[in-house]
């Protein structure tokens, strides 16, 4: 195997157009919206059916990030060995306006459908204004009763807890969890591969004239009706710090003045979201060099061996 093979990838993002999404991941991380009103959600990294990352650089650039996963399998470690879906999905999301309730199912759930997966994702805050705010879990536990009563009557709101947040605020958020992202937040997201979202609540909003779709009878079949406290942690100063590591994915934070370094493994892939990235900074193994800026996707091949990131650089580094 050539070493080429496993050299460091840039991804070019999917990008998602909704009703409460803003420009910011344009204005800010350098998207290209390609051709959208606006860029809700960036999907960096992705192999999902709904919205696939693409190889930009290197000897597979042209490929989706599913085909790469299909013809490639090697490359992304023993952990995805035998697998038919790539494990995570990692976003950019931009909430100009705020999202629904909704809650996500868990793995082997009844509502789910064939070939569909459950979806516990965390929250990384990378911009938040004054008293903007997150929504995760319940204040109180409750009777599947009363939570089809508040949906009906319109008061699920006041059952659900509010956090205010601010930049470098971290959440891990189980499947089952009732939630939605404030308006004005900016966040990472890294999740399981999944795009099943059961919508509680949104508004009364509309969409082409219509009210969005309400997904009552799975959210209520899934939904985790007892108190619910969040994990919640804070962006290091410098340094490495392990932010979650769960039954699909780890996620670490990355905050460097001159440079770090780490290794790829034969277990698994990294990925890298480059969250800050001042001039001049690069990524570098064996004899290459790659420049890299605010905004960048940088899949790590399984096995690629030792890297170094030099600069003035925050990421947040994932792997399985």
């Amino acid at each position: 195997m050539e070493t080429s093979d496993r050299s460091p990838m840039k991804l070019r993002p999917h990008i998602s157009e909704t009703v409460w999404g803003g420009t910011r991941l344009v204005e800010h991380y350098g998207v290209d919206a390609q051709g959208r009103a606006n860029a809700a959600e960036a999907w960096v990294l992705s192999a999902h059916p709904k919205g696939c990352s693409a190889v930009e650089t290197g000897p597979f650039a042209g490929l989706t990030l599913a085909q790469l996963f299909d013809e490639r399998p090697d490359l992304f470690g023993t952990h995805c060995a035998g697998s038919d879906r790539f494990p995570v999905i990692v976003k950019l999301i931009d909430a100009k306006e705020d999202l629904s309730l909704q809650v996500h199912p868990r793995d082997g759930d009844e509502v789910l459908q064939l070939g569909e997966a459950g979806k516990t994702e965390c929250w990384f805050i990378l911009e938040a204004p004054p008293g903007a705010k997150l929504y995760m879990g319940l204040s109180e536990a409750i009777t599947r009763t009363q939570f089809a009563a508040a949906i009906e009557n319109k008061t699920i709101m006041g059952y659900v807890q509010a956090f205010e947040v601010e930049e470098g605020d971290f959440f891990f958020i189980p499947a089952g969890t009732l939630h939605a992202i404030g308006k004005g937040v900016l966040l990472a997201e890294v999740q399981q591969s999944s795009d099943t979202t059961y919508r509680v609540y949104d508004y009364n909003r509309l969409q082409g004239g219509q009210p969005r779709e309400l997904h009552i009878e799975q959210a209520q079949a899934v939904a985790d009706l007892l108190p619910y406290e969040p994990p919640r942690q804070k962006w290091g100063l410098f340094g490495t710090k392990k932010l979650c590591e769960c039954e699909w994915f780890t996620v670490e934070e990355r905050d460097a003045r001159f440079s770090f370094s780490d290794e790829a493994d034969g277990e698994s892939f990294m990925h890298l979201l480059i969250l800050e990235a001042d001039d001049g900074a690069k990524l570098e193994w064996e004899d290459e060099a790659m420049p890299i800026r605010k905004g960048d996707s940088i899949l790590i091949p399984a096995g690629a061996g030792k890297f170094s990131v030099d600069g003035d650089v925050r990421a947040l580094v994932t792997y399985v």
